[in-house]
C-alpha cells in the first residue's frame, strides 16, 4: 500500500486528489496539509510515501516545505501545480523533488505518477521534459562535476546514459544484458557517484555534463 499526505491549499482540490488515488487498490491518503509548515509536521509524523504537494500555498509555500523534507531524508516529492513556469520546475527540481506534473493532466497520470517516485523513480511531466534538456544542454562544464562522472567504472557510465535516456530497470537490464538486480544496484553507485539525489537530477547532470545531448538515440 502506496502511503500519500497531500498538500493544498484548497479543501476542493484536496478532495478531488483524494477521490481519485483512494480509487486505487494500492493507494492510500494517511493525511492532509492546507500549507507549507503543516506538510513538513504531517510528513514527519504520518511518515508516508509520497507527498503529493502544491506549489503556491500561505506561509511556508511548497517548494520550501519540498527542501525541508528533502533534507531530513523524508518522503519523496510530487510537485503538482496549474502553473506551467520554468522557475517552478527548476526550483522544484533543486528541491530535490522527484516528479513534476501539472495539474491538467489526468487521473490515470497522477496514480501512475504516484506509483513511479513510491518506487523510488523520478519522473517529469512529457511536455515539461524537453525544457529540462533544454535548459541543461548547453551549461558551462565544471571541473568537480567532470571529476564525479570520471569515477564511475565503465559498466556504471552505460547505465547512466540509459538511466539519463528515460530507461527504466528493466529495459536498462534488457539492453546491458543483465539482471534487474544488478541493474539497481549500479544505479544506486551511480547516483551515490555523481551526487544525485534521484533519477530527476542525474538526467540534468547527464544533459548539464554533455554525457547524453538532446536528440541522441
Amino acid at each position: 500500500m502506496i502511503r500519500v499526505l497531500l498538500a493544498d491549499d484548497h479543501a476542493l482540490v484536496r478532495t478531488g486528489f483524494r477521490v481519485i488515488l483512494e480509487s486505487e487498490d494500492d493507494i492510500q491518503v494517511v493525511g492532509e496539509a492546507s500549507d507549507g509548515r503543516q506538510a513538513v509536521d504531517l510528513a514527519g509524523r504520518l511518515a508516508p510515501d509520497v507527498v503529493l504537494m502544491d506549489v503556491e500555498m500561505p506561509g511556508v509555500d511548497g517548494l520550501a516545505a519540498t527542501r525541508e523534507i528533502t533534507a531530513a531524508h523524508g518522503p519523496a516529492v510530487l510537485i503538482l501545480t496549474t502553473f506551467d513556469r520554468d522557475d517552478y520546475l527548476f526550483a522544484a527540481l533543486q528541491a530535490g523533488a522527484s516528479g513534476f506534473l501539472l495539474k491538467n493532466g489526468t487521473p490515470e497520470a497522477l496514480t501512475e505518477a504516484v506509483r513511479v517516485v513510491a518506487g523510488g523513480d523520478a519522473l517529469l511531466a512529457p511536455q515539461i521534459t524537453r525544457r529540462v534538456i533544454e535548459a541543461f544542454a548547453t551549461v558551462d562544464l565544471h571541473r568537480a562535476e567532470k571529476a564525479r562522472v570520471t569515477e564511475l567504472t565503465p559498466r556504471e557510465h552505460e547505465v547512466f546514459v540509459l538511466l539519463a535516456r528515460g530507461c527504466t530497470n528493466a529495459e536498462i537490464a534488457e539492453a546491458l544484458r543483465l539482471g534487474e538486480t544488478t541493474v539497481k544496484t549500479h544505479v544506486s553507485r551511480v547516483l551515490m557517484k555523481i551526487g544525485a539525489r534521484d533519477r530527476t537530477q542525474a538526467v540534468v547532470l547527464a544533459y548539464e555534463l554533455g554525457v547524453v545531448r538532446p536528440g541522441s538515440s
